[in-house]
């Protein structure tokens, strides 16, 4: 039996497009129609478990997985005798509540969310963390390879979706500090492909803050990981870290950037758009002051006035 993969949006179609060239046989579903990998494309996601064995799933939520997977209803029947593998991000208690499912329906289940852009989706580079009974892992393992640059046991779920989120954290907290500190520059007049000439030659240095760098300068916002997505991320984060009584000062304040970067329009963009909503901060915190016939100079209103 193949392979399946259901979800083949910004990540899920490189990722599936890495198994169709290491040579696993492919059978995919996307719940919008057009999507092609070089894989034999399924009519449903009944039809996808029908036919393989192990079932892969890249999807946006935990109510995308709860739709397609009929999970409440007769139909999720279809997990029965298979390997659901969870690669999406969701919360911690969604991915264990679906784990207790899938094994009451007769499956088994393994969780493998991954740390990593489209780029690094492309480019094969992504950090899996796996986690679920040592017997679905290891046998889950190989199919993990040619999407990932290494796998990282994390023990039982939902001890893999946990550390993604801590690990999101830190991005979300990392890309916002360079948007910040880019605008920084750019109203100081400093020359910015010297400053990023800086920071590159730095301890500070990342492929995450290059490829965002290049991004802040050209302006170009295609998206790598969604500003709607990444605030989803986010309050993922912050309910986790309320539910553990956990402080998160630094991510609630990405929290009101990034929906207030959404609010403004931005939200099919990339992270690093959320740049925007610090423009809008700086512009609302201004204002400008007649001085003469013709002649304005801008005084800072200051973030409370």
């Amino acid at each position: 039996m193949g392979t399946g993969f259901i979800g083949l949006g910004l990540m899920g179609e490189p990722m599936a497009r890495n198994l169709v060239r290491a040579g696993v046989p492919l059978v995919v579903w996307n719940r919008t129609p057009g999507a092609s990998v070089g894989a034999e494309v399924a009519g449903s996601p009944e039809e996808v478990f029908e036919r393989c064995d192990v079932v892969v799933l890249m999807l946006a939520d935990g109510a995308a997985i709860d739709e397609v997977l009929g999970r409440g209803t007769t139909r999720f029947r279809m997990v029965a005798g298979r390997t659901v593998v969870h690669m999406g991000t969701t919360s911690a208690d969604c991915s264990r509540e679906l784990e207790a499912d899938v094994l009451a329906a007769g499956g088994r289940y393994a969780e493998a969310p991954v740390s990593g852009s489209r780029k690094p989706a492309e480019d094969a580079e992504l950090v899996a963390m796996l986690a679920g009974a040592s017997d679905t892992t290891e046998a889950v393992r190989p199919l993990l390879a040619p999407m990932c640059r290494q796998v990282v046991d994390c023990g039982a779920v939902p001890n893999g979706m946990a550390m993604k989120l801590a690990v999101n954290l830190y991005l979300i907290t990392m890309v916002t500090g360079l948007a910040e500190s880019f605008h920084f520059a750019e109203r100081h007049g400093l020359d910015l492909e010297t400053f990023l000439g800086i920071l590159d030659a730095g301890p500070m240095a990342s492929s995450v803050s290059r490829v965002k760098s290049d991004k802040l300068v050209a302006r170009d916002f295609t998206p790598q990981a969604a500003i709607s997505n990444v605030r989803y991320n986010n309050e993922l984060i912050a309910a986790s870290a309320r539910a553990a009584g956990v402080a998160s000062p630094l991510l609630d304040v990405c929290h009101r950037l990034f929906a207030e970067t959404e609010a403004l329009g931005h939200g099919a963009l990339d992270m690093a758009a959320v740049i925007r909503a610090v423009e809008h901060r700086t512009r609302a915190h201004q204002v400008e002051l007649p001085t003469g016939p013709g002649q304005h100079e801008v005084a800072d209103r200051g973030p409370g006035q």
